[in-house]
């Protein structure tokens, strides 16, 4: 019975540093690109015009962030096989695998809130174009 657990554990261990690469790589870009570029949106341009670009930017950063956080949570799936052991050998494997499920999930939030932020600084700037152009045809025909 010791050694059915023991190569149990060896078996999660071989897996883990598999699933580990995928960890480091979606880390990495976590931490070199997607970050960074949400930053980029934190500030959003006054003009319809630019934030439509702004908008259209982002669209094509959130399809590799989105692939990226999938990757991720597909990752972690695969090591929810963990929760049934409780092998002392393991502790640090979880400890990291906590890690990486943390950044994924905080930055997962943050590409969530910032797409909706974008969505609808976009919907209102678009309220207000056809606010100001209800305003200046009603300006228009009440000067004829």
């Amino acid at each position: 019975m010791m050694s059915n657990k023991r190569i149990q554990e060896l078996e999660l261990v071989m897996e883990f540093e598999k699933v580990e690469e995928c960890f480091k790589e979606v880390s990495s870009w976590i931490e070199n690109v997607g970050k960074k570029r949400l930053k980029e949106t934190i500030n959003l341009d006054d003009s319809l015009e630019m934030l439509l670009q702004a908008q259209k930017q982002f669209k094509e950063f959130d399809l590799v962030a989105s692939e990226y956080c999938k990757r991720g949570q597909e990752a972690l799936k695969k090591m929810n096989q963990w929760e049934d052991f409780s092998f002392v050998d393991v502790h640090s494997y979880r400890i990291k695998l906590q890690a990486y499920e943390d950044q994924l999930e905080e930055f997962c939030t943050q590409l969530d809130k910032t797409r909706h932020r974008v969505c609808e600084t976009v919907r209102l700037y678009e309220f207000f174009d056809k606010v100001r152009q209800g305003i200046c045809c009603t300006e228009e025909g009440v000067k004829s």
